[in-house]
């Protein structure tokens, strides 16, 4: 701020000092500009997946370590397989015993039919046989389906991962106790080639953006939205919004939205957060800078430089914040106009000052 002196006559004649302020200056303008909200957002796997066992048994070996990348198929943990190894013997005994009986029945009906032919048994016996066969056959179904069972219990005890993904905590120990009844899974596994982001949105902003959504003017929000990271660094992917919880939560009177991202560097992990950011676009509009905007019992005010070096304290009304400046509502002030710039809580209505345009430093 630069000050000088100009002297002026009072009513008697003599002269006094009147003191000039030289401030900064600036014109208004139109402009596009882009204003944003925040969200904080939790972010999950596309794919999380719990590991449970599917039969019960002691764990046996963990193949694998907390935060490791698995493959789809790769072998994370072994149940004790002995008491499954000898359950599949007795399933495969019985298989064998039932097709023995069912052989022996085949050979009854087959030794009695000459005798049926020739009328020396009676059609009862021939019947009875038949019976026996089909009791047989229907044995030796039910012990190849038990003995399908057992192989694929033993197949259990080996727990492979269902997707590629990393491995989350473990809290089982070598020599626990598994069960399909556990409350707790054996660890979770996360896909996260892409993640999603879940955050929420007080229901007037909820209404705010379904309507920007839909509008078909300029004035509309960005459909790609962006990730701002814990470490306040902006992640490399932009993502959609592709889905909402669809109904306002009595609690909170928040909804709940998510956000799709690509997460090709596996950056991004289930637990993370991070803050959701949406842009509206806002072309042709008024801006002044923030530092310009003096404020008077809550209301906003610029001082409009008029040609005789006076100023004029003008209420303006704030729409938006994008950067360093505000933006205005249509009608508050006119394109072309020179208001102070800074230094604003220095003057009052119908104060003098010299007004210089700042200088951009190169």
């Amino acid at each position: 701020m630069i000050s000088s002196v100009n002297y002026s006559c009072d009513s008697k004649g003599e002269q006094v000092e009147v003191e000039t302020l030289s401030l900064p200056v600036t014109t208004v303008q139109k402009d596009s500009a882009v204003t944003t909200f925040e969200y904080l957002g939790a972010i999950e796997g596309k794919v999380n997946v719990e590991i449970r066992p599917q039969v019960e048994g002691l764990l046996d070996q963990i193949h694998v370590d907390e935060g490791d990348f698995v493959e789809k198929g790769q072998l994370l943990f072994s149940i004790n397989a002995l008491p499954y190894v000898e359950r599949l013997k007795n399933a495969q005994a019985a298989v064998e015993v039932e097709k023995a009986k069912l052989e022996n029945a085949k050979i009854e009906m087959e030794r009695l039919q000459p005798l049926i032919d020739h009328e020396v048994i009676s059609e009862v016996q021939m019947k009875t046989a038949q019976s026996n066969y089909g009791v047989a056959k229907a044995s030796l179904s039910q012990a190849e389906a038990l003995k399908g069972t057992s192989q694929i219990d033993m197949q259990f005890t080996q727990i492979k991962a269902p997707v590629s993904g990393y491995i989350g905590l473990i809290p089982m120990r070598v020599g626990n106790l598994l069960s399909k009844g556990d409350d707790e899974p054996i660890t979770t596994l996360s896909e996260i080639s892409e993640v999603y982001v879940y955050f929420a949105m007080s229901e007037s902003n909820y209404l705010f953006y379904r309507k920007m959504k839909e509008d078909s003017t300029a004035r509309r929000l960005n459909p790609n939205v962006k990730l701002i990271l814990a470490d306040g660094t902006i992640h490399s992917e932009e993502g959609i919004i592709d889905a909402d919880a669809g109904q306002i939560d009595r609690n909170t009177g928040a909804i709940t939205l998510r956000a799709k991202f690509s997460n090709p560097d596996k950056l991004l992990r289930s637990g993370n957060t991070g803050k959701i950011i949406l842009e509206q676009i806002h072309p042709n509009v008024l801006m002044v800078p923030q530092q310009s905007i003096t404020k008077i019992q809550d209301k906003n005010f610029v001082f409009i430089l008029k040609a005789d070096s006076t100023v004029r304290r003008q209420e303006v009304n704030i729409s938006g914040k994008a950067g360093q400046n505000y933006i205005l509502k249509e009608g508050d002030l006119s394109e072309g106009e020179t208001i102070i710039q800074s230094g604003v809580n220095k003057i009052k209505d119908g104060m003098k000052v010299e007004g210089y345009q700042l200088t951009a430093i190169p």
